[in-house]
């Protein structure tokens, strides 16, 4: 993970400074976006505490509390990844607190 020296925000994550564009992709159909206000990617999976697993675009998160060490997640994860967890697939995360496991789905993500 590379933090942005004009922005401190991570690269991919939250960094919007056009000195770094060039390593972002662009957007476009089958591709990740940025969920704007969250530093994270549409298609990024968050682990909580309570070994759920979110979307960074879900409605009842505090955005500002997920960050190690009580959040993990998964930045940019294998498509069919989200509907494979469960208690017999627990997913563990890759950033952040690597030690979360999810093992079930928010259902307001899930809808």
């Amino acid at each position: 993970m590379r933090r942005c020296q004009r922005c401190d925000l991570i690269v991919d994550q939250g960094c919007a400074c056009p000195e770094n564009s060039a390593e972002r992709a662009p957007a476009g159909p089958g591709r990740p976006t940025p969920v704007p206000g969250t530093g994270f990617l549409s298609t990024s999976i968050l682990i909580s505490p309570r070994r759920y697993a979110h979307r960074p675009h879900c409605g009842h998160l505090s955005v500002p509390d997920i960050a190690p060490p009580v959040w993990g997640w998964i930045t940019d994860p294998d498509p069919h990844l989200w509907r494979r967890i469960s208690e017999e697939h627990p997913v563990r995360a890759t950033e952040g607190n690597t030690e979360r496991l999810a093992t079930r789905r928010c259902q307001d993500c899930d809808a």
